[in-house]
């Protein structure tokens, strides 16, 4: 994603590049104004259906802070078929799952680790 932006900004010379002799790459002040921002949400796990958009999300570099206490009362089962869904979804983005307390899973993109202390 920044790689991205910094691409489409040097195309259109909105960052300034100067190249040493010794072969360093100078970059301006612009450079490092570019907009970074992570987004963290918080959603519910109504519904096996709802695996998708949480999917979704993950997808699109989000952090989520998922609440399961509607499910886990529901149904347990349907609740275990989400969470190993969401697990396969996370270990394929090489993300990270952890469940905090019975009523919360936390799950992040690539980018970010959960530290188990």
């Amino acid at each position: 994603m920044v790689i991205g932006k910094l691409k489409k900004k040097l195309k259109k010379g909105k960052i300034e590049v100067t190249k040493n002799t010794e072969e360093f790459l100078e970059l301006g002040e612009e450079f490092f104004k570019f907009e970074k921002s992570i987004g963290v949400k918080i959603e519910n796990l109504k519904s096996y259906s709802d695996t998708e958009r949480i999917q979704q999300l993950l997808r699109e570099g989000n952090i989520i802070f998922l609440k399961i206490r509607e499910l886990r009362s529901k149904d347990i089962t349907e609740l275990k078929r989400a969470i190993q869904k969401l697990k396969r979804t996370c270990m394929a983005l090489d993300g990270d799952i952890v469940g905090v307390d019975e009523d919360y899973i936390i799950l992040t993109p690539s980018f970010a680790k959960i530290f188990r202390g």
